[in-house]
């Protein structure tokens, strides 16, 4: 298939927790595409996002929006019903894999291990712990380790948690708990249909927060991992499975905690964020470069993976 010269908007920014992110993705892909030769459009969500995607007319729409509702089937499902076509993921897939209960349910019955777990009340936090100390609290369904809170018995939180101490209970009204994980952080990033490699990450504060993720120095990234091949393989395994039971589109991204004293039992997924971040930072652009994929080469990947999308669901519906 030859490379365009496509007209690409890339959306970016929005309201989310994430926007400085987004924006930060959404700049970088535009650059790479303009110096691959493509006209590209860029648009920072708003209100009038629709009208604005209309006017564009571009032959495809880069989706470099993090969080809500860029990450949760909203957009996808508004640039379904004005026929545009769109990198990542669809509406369906993009709703389970940013609800983390969705995803478990979507995925353990498959035989993907995750961490147990259940949905509480925030209110209920003030008056005992809804599981054993060290457990962790998690927004429900946003992205980048926004609002996540580590537990442990002798922590500042208070016992139990005070009403007034700061944390997610704070902002959602409902948050998953799950038993803490001892362990390393790994993800393992897939493109189409092949999982990349593994990174470790080592962050210097002690956990990989929306902070460590983007900011310079925060976080060591070992690329690749240097973890057993078992282990290794069995990322990179439950990563294309996730992907592909989930139906995930273009890039996505599993996470993973891995607790070395187990060997492979002591592997769980954590979740799989189906827009994965593109700032020179993110996980997926350095995974793609170890593998001599270059960030402009990796983009019009996305962007191709999209196009043939929509090249086999016109044949399919001429049928």
């Amino acid at each position: 298939m030859t490379r365009g010269p496509w007209h690409v908007a890339v959306l970016m920014g929005g309201w989310s927790a994430e926007r400085p992110v987004s924006l930060s993705s959404g700049e970088g892909v535009a650059k790479a595409l303009e110096s691959r030769g493509h006209k590209v459009t860029r648009i920072d969500m708003d209100r009038n996002v629709a009208a604005r995607l209309a006017e564009a007319g571009a032959d495809v729409v880069f989706n470099a929006l993090h969080g809500v509702p860029g990450e949760d089937g909203t957009v996808q499902g508004m640039m379904d019903l004005m026929g545009l076509t769109y990198t990542h993921s669809g509406l369906a897939t993009s709703v389970i894999a940013i609800d983390k209960q969705l995803t478990k349910q979507a995925l353990v019955p498959h035989g993907i291990p995750m961490p147990g777990g259940h949905i509480i009340r925030s209110e209920s936090l003030f008056e005992a712990d809804p599981l054993p100390r060290p457990y962790v609290l998690k927004p429900v369904n946003e992205g980048s380790s926004v609002g996540v809170a580590i537990v442990t018995p002798d922590g500042n939180y208070g016992s139990p948690i005070g009403r007034d101490v700061e944390g997610p209970w704070q902002h959602f009204e409902e948050l998953l708990a799950e038993p803490y994980i001892r362990g390393r952080e790994l993800t393992t990033a897939v493109l189409g249909d092949e999982a990349l490699l593994v990174t470790e990450l080592r962050p210097k504060s002690g956990f990989y927060d929306f902070d460590a993720k983007y900011t310079d120095g925060m976080t060591e990234h070992v690329c690749p991992a240097e973890i057993p091949n078992e282990i290794s393989e069995a990322c990179k395994a439950l990563a294309l499975r996730a992907h592909q039971l989930l139906g995930c589109k273009g890039a996505s991204r599993s996470d993973f905690r891995w607790d070395d004293n187990q060997g492979v039992e002591g592997l769980y997924l954590l979740e799989v964020n189906t827009q994965p971040g593109m700032t020179p930072l993110s996980l997926v652009p350095e995974q793609a470069a170890k593998l001599g994929i270059d960030y402009a080469e990796l983009v019009e990947r996305i962007v191709e993976d999209a196009l043939k999308q929509r090249r086999s669901a016109k044949g399919a519906g001429n049928g």
